[in-house]
């Protein structure tokens, strides 16, 4: 076919995929008033955009007739109009439509040339300031720094939008680090992972068995097993892994892993198994080895929190010895259950004077069962004794849910060991936290690194009590601390199994515990609180669920669609999170012209959307999880502000990549958050993820109602599959062969 040059104002961006750089736009060629449909692997562009296009036509048999583009190179406009779209357009910071407006009626076609060789006439532009003109000036400097990256990076394959951040990064430095180190681009941008850094240092003519490559991949390969929940990985499974990615023999693999030990980047041990509880001082008595491969923080994570939990358990001193003293518990508990003005069953009794005369202990039980109840009493009891105590989760959402339960105040666990960026944990050993007992509930959420933290700021003498659910979802972080914690024998447990008489009446309580105990949730006719559609096509239980969403929920129990969060097992697919968000958005929050909206990442980010945070951002006091509404997009400075339960946060065009949609998450995003209402698509289609835990999180996430959309068949599978998937963690070992285990539990 014959090759062509098209040159053009982008109108819209129809389509782009972040991942492909895939691309459907509508582009108004030079000199014409008609649009053309341009498609192909392009840079993220915007509308006002001017591009020229290498590329071919072609006809496709239900869109008719497109311009395939096969190079693209973003160009500056020629004409006033092309000048006036592409400086309203967003792209340059301190310049939206009317400013725009303005400079192109003062200066017509020098609009351009007049910017770039004599910015101080911006000052004679009618209601431009000097800090717009110095904001204006820096933009288009940084501008011209970022196309001269992107040439270089679009040649090895990179999208606009990481070129931005690799910018913003290194300064002037960017295409230096490129060349020099392309790896490093993985090590320190959140997006660019090893296989974008691969490409880059392969095209720049790296080859397949440099010892660099080799050891990025394995410190790549090492950092995945971590984001799947792992503390280590067993050096084979390493090596295989490795292997494949990197397509090398595997004794490159496992020349590059001693070479990383020995550079301290990773830690080696071998670890000892007897009759399936870990043991690493007798490697005699051993009925099988495992040969563990850490990142050498988490080994050292590991090591600290074993070390410090001994230092809690054997300290021979407790800021709340006078517990150990209390001959009359019966007589506490009567007044503690008058205060609370209800009765203490044996178990919350136990799990009251545990926390009060153990150094370290857990507390864990299912919805209904009077965690909350147990944790009103014990904090009453400290208060009556002038003790003092601090209240903690993980996330802000759960400490929102901890002090509306308990009526006092409750911190995330960063706030509580004040966290600074840039400056760690003030909280530490050199300067613990003022408690003499500190309780953190949501504990199931808690990794491995925070734990580690938080058991620095606990001071010898004092008290901890972990609370949480043992059955829901580990954390999304790398380690499974509370589940280590029960199965080490070394800290008293107390389950609360018995639910409450007024818990009872809720389907959804009672449901969660059948489907511990393995049997199908109840969805009787008159049910009020849970429900189940079946539909097992993937694309009308999606039409469904939109309707559920958008009309029926709303209509029948008074709720706000907002208020209305739909929980998904898997990302992709039909009924994925990724396809709910694009249906729930047209559905919930269509394009209006009074709603501003850009095009970031790929994404329609559109005034009024439901968004959440998706990894912690301390400096903005915002963590992985939070949900909150856009409230302002404001071209001119490239920030959108998001309401975060009362608080605006205000993030620029580069940091949207923390934000996603959150019309719809999945179920590991909702762990600590709790709903109004929760709809579930269940099918066949998601069984690589149809799990009791899974499940179990999802429904417990709901406080009013729950709606399952799917199949009896899905719903089977998820309860009958009670395998929790193991992660490889070596803190129950450690804690175990410390000393001999204590067994307590209660």
């Amino acid at each position: 076919m014959h090759r062509e040059t098209l040159e053009g104002t982008v109108e819209r961006v129809t389509f782009y995929s972040d991942e492909t750089g895939y691309s459907v736009i509508k582009l108004q060629p030079q000199g014409r008033d008609y649009l053309v449909t341009v498609v192909g692997n392009l840079p993220e562009v915007n509308p006002g955009e001017s591009l020229r296009l290498s590329g071919v036509w072609t006809t496709h048999p239900q869109h008719g007739r497109q311009f395939k583009a096969e190079d693209c190179q973003q160009i500056l406009p020629a004409t006033v109009e092309g000048i006036r779209k592409y400086l309203g357009s967003g792209l340059i910071k301190g310049v939206g439509p009317v400013i725009a407006e303005r400079i192109v009626k003062k200066f017509g076609a020098d609009t351009l040339p007049v910017i770039e060789e004599q910015p101080e006439r911006l000052h004679e532009v009618l209601g431009i300031g000097p800090k717009r003109v110095a904001m204006i000036i820096r933009a288009w400097e940084d501008q011209k720094h970022i196309k001269d990256i992107m040439l270089f990076l679009q040649s090895h394959g990179v999208n606009t939008s990481l070129a931005v951040k690799i910018y913003k990064e290194y300064g002037d430095e960017a295409v230096s680090v490129v060349r020099t180190d392309p790896y490093r681009l993985a090590r320190d941008i959140f997006g660019i992972g090893f296989e974008t850094a691969d490409k880059i240092a392969r095209q720049l003519g790296l080859p397949p068995d440099a010892p660099t490559r080799i050891e990025a991949g394995v410190a790549y390969a090492l950092s995945q097993f971590a984001d799947d929940g792992h503390v280590y990985a067993p050096e084979p499974e390493l090596v295989t892994q490795a292997t494949q990615l990197l397509e090398v023999p595997p004794d490159a693999v496992e020349q590059a892993i001693e070479r990383l030990h020995q550079s301290d980047t990773v830690h080696r041990e071998t670890l000892y198994f007897q009759e399936g509880v870990p043991e690493t001082v007798s490697p005699s008595l051993a009925v099988r080895e495992e040969r563990a491969v850490y990142l050498t923080p988490f080994y050292y994570g590991e090591i600290g929190v074993t070390g410090r939990l001994r230092v809690l358990l054997d300290h021979p001193t407790s800021r709340l010895a006078r517990f150990r003293d209390v001959t009359n518990w019966e007589a506490m508990y009567s007044r503690l259950a008058e205060d609370a003005g209800v009765e203490l069953s044996d178990r919350q009794k136990e799990a009251i004077r545990i926390a009060l005369t153990h150094k370290v202990s857990v507390l864990t039980g299912g919805p209904g069962t009077g965690k909350t109840t147990s944790l009103r009493a014990l904090i009453r009891a400290l208060e009556l004794a002038k003790c003092s105590y601090v209240l903690a989760s993980p996330t802000g959402r759960a400490a929102k849910r901890l002090s509306e339960a308990t009526g006092r105040p409750a911190k995330t666990v960063h706030r509580l060991l004040e966290y600074k960026p840039g400056g760690g944990f003030a909280r530490n050993a050199d300067n613990p936290l003022e408690a003499d007992l500190v309780i953190i509930d949501e504990s199931s959420m808690l990794d491995l690194l925070l734990t580690n933290h938080l058991l620095k700021a606990v001071h010898p003498a004092s008290h901890i009590l972990f609370v949480g659910d043992a059955d829901q979802l580990p954390a999304v972080g790398a380690g499974d601390v509370l589940r280590d914690l029960i199965a080490s024998g070394q800290v008293p447990v107390v389950r609360l199994d018995v639910i409450f008489r007024q818990a009872a009446n809720s389907l959804i309580i009672t449901n969660a515990h059948r489907i511990l105990q393995g049997l199908l949730p109840l969805t009787p006719r008159n049910a009020d609180d849970f429900f189940l559609f079946v539909e097992d096509d993937p694309d009308k239980a999606t039409d469904l669920i939109v309707d559920l969403v958008k009309q029926r929920i709303p209509k029948r129990f008074g709720l706000d669609p907002y208020d209305i969060q739909v929980l998904s097992p898997m990302h992709r697919g039909a009924a994925g999170v990724a396809t709910l968000n694009t249906r729930l958005q047209e559905a919930l929050n269509p394009p209006d012209f009074r709603k501003p909206e850009r095009r970031l990442g790929g994404r329609i980010i559109r005034v009024g959307d439901k968004v959440m945070q998706i990894r912690n951002d301390y400096e903005k006091d915002v963590f992985n999880g939070d949900i909150g509404r856009v409230k302002r997009i404001d071209i001119e400075n490239q920030t959108v502000v998001v309401d975060m339960d009362g608080r605006l946060v205000s993030y620029d065009w580069l940091e949207m990549d923390e934000l996603m949609h959150a019309f719809a998450a999945s179920v590991h995003k909702s762990q600590g958050s709790e709903y109004t209402a929760v709809v579930m698509p269940l099918l066949t289609q998601h069984w690589m993820m149809l799990q009791r835990n899974l499940l179990y999180t999802a429904i417990t996430r709901a406080r009013r109602l729950v709606v399952i959309v799917g199949t009896r068949k899905a719903l089977a599978i998820a309860v009958k599959n009670d395998k929790v998937a193991e992660r490889h963690s070596a803190l129950d070992l450690r804690l175990a062969s410390a000393t001999s285990p204590l067994h307590l539990s209660y």
